[in-house]
């Protein structure tokens, strides 16, 4: 679970509903105060939000780029159903495309993790909207065993369990040292995060994320969209060799950011930010 500095947005970001032709969807929208070089569209991983790029938006609107940062559908902030159905990822690449269409393009896409995988799906019904495409922690397949063996627990407690019962289940599954930086560094926000996810959203993108196939070879074929894979320097959800071997593939710009796990948003975020404005300045 991506934990943020805080929910509070910068002063460069206001939180507003994006109108969209798939509904509304609650974003973070941070400005530059001069010249925009470009728009960037962001999209969080399983158990986000939006929050979890909070960290980004300043450095990246002092580089020039205007950031979007989404909810997807049932995920915090933006309404969601309690038909699994609604959350096929073809329904959530369409949702993508929705959003890109309302920002208005071009745009750099950037997904993380789950958000890397819906990101793509959507990138390979119509890339049209994107300027580059850069996946951040998420890898070409499903997650690791020890990851899917994780979400199968979450999604069978999920279906017998309340979400207030299953979060106190999380901390006790967590580690202390887990738990203890929670409790020191915005538990409450994450509590209240976690209980407006919609659980039928969780169960059906934790399905996704211990079934999804290996595309990279359809990604590689879209160009000439130029790729970037960001990660940290260690990751267990995918390892970073399986991402270093995806980049490769892909013939992608490779960032592997100092000191940051499975979230470099959220654990190295200057440097991510630079990594990101420094990719996005090429093109």
């Amino acid at each position: 679970m991506s934990r943020p500095p805080t929910f509070v947005p910068p002063s460069c970001a206001v939180s507003r509903a994006l109108s969209t032709s798939r509904g509304a969807f609650a974003v973070l929208d941070a400005r530059p105060s001069g010249v925009v070089r470009g728009t960037a569209l962001l999209l969080p991983g399983y158990t986000g939000s939006k929050e979890d790029f909070i960290a980004l938006l300043e450095p990246l609107a002092e580089a020039g780029y205007r950031t979007v940062a989404v909810d997807g559908r049932g995920q915090y902030e933006t309404e969601g159903s309690a038909d699994q159905s609604a959350y096929e990822q073809g329904e959530l690449a369409r949702d993508v495309l929705a959003q890109a269409a309302a920002v208005g393009g071009p745009l750099h896409l950037v997904g993380h993790s789950l958000g890397g995988q819906i990101a793509r799906a959507a990138v390979l019904l119509d890339a049209s909207p994107f300027s580059t495409f850069t996946l951040m922690s998420s890898g070409p397949a499903q997650i690791s065993p020890a990851q899917q063996q994780r979400v199968k627990l979450l999604s069978d407690a999920l279906t017998v369990m309340p979400m207030d019962q299953v979060w106190e289940a999380i901390l006790a599954f967590d580690a202390p040292e887990d738990a203890e930086a929670e409790a020191t560094e915005g538990r409450e926000d994450l509590r209240r995060r976690w209980l407006r996810h919609n659980p039928a959203q969780l169960i059906a993108t934790g399905r996704q994320l211990t079934t999804e196939p290996d595309r990279v070879a359809e990604l590689a074929s879209v160009g000439p969209l130029p790729k970037h894979v960001l990660s940290g320097e260690r990751d267990d959800t995918w390892p970073v060799p399986l991402l270093d071997e995806m980049a490769g593939r892909l013939g992608a710009h490779r960032t592997v950011v100092r000191g940051a796990e499975h979230s470099p948003n959220t654990d190295r975020p200057l440097e991510t930010a630079t990594a990101l404005a420094r990719f996005w300045d090429q093109y």
